[in-house]
């Protein structure tokens, strides 16, 4: 079962009631008052998450929060497991 568009773990985010985040699949505007770039591009394609995407993984998914010090790799893995659930 997917929890978000980009592969964020929100069941096991450490930063979720912090931040005050119900995750992207619930929320109509982010956290921190901004676009998410993913969250829209999957919703404008009917997308449940990134993984469904024929472009996936795209340079926007790939590089999301990369100059913020975290890696993408967990993420995209869980879009690649979330694809295969399917």
């Amino acid at each position: 079962m997917f929890e978000s568009r980009c592969g964020i773990g929100c069941d096991s985010c450490e930063r979720k009631e912090e931040v005050g985040c119900t995750g992207c699949l619930t929320m109509k505007k982010t956290f921190w008052g901004g676009e998410c770039e993913v969250k829209t591009c999957c919703e404008s394609k009917g997308l449940n998450h990134c993984g469904e995407c024929e472009e996936f993984p795209c340079e926007m998914v790939s590089a999301m929060g990369v100059e913020m010090g975290f890696d993408p790799k967990p993420r995209l893995e869980n879009c690649r497991k979330w694809a295969k659930e399917k």
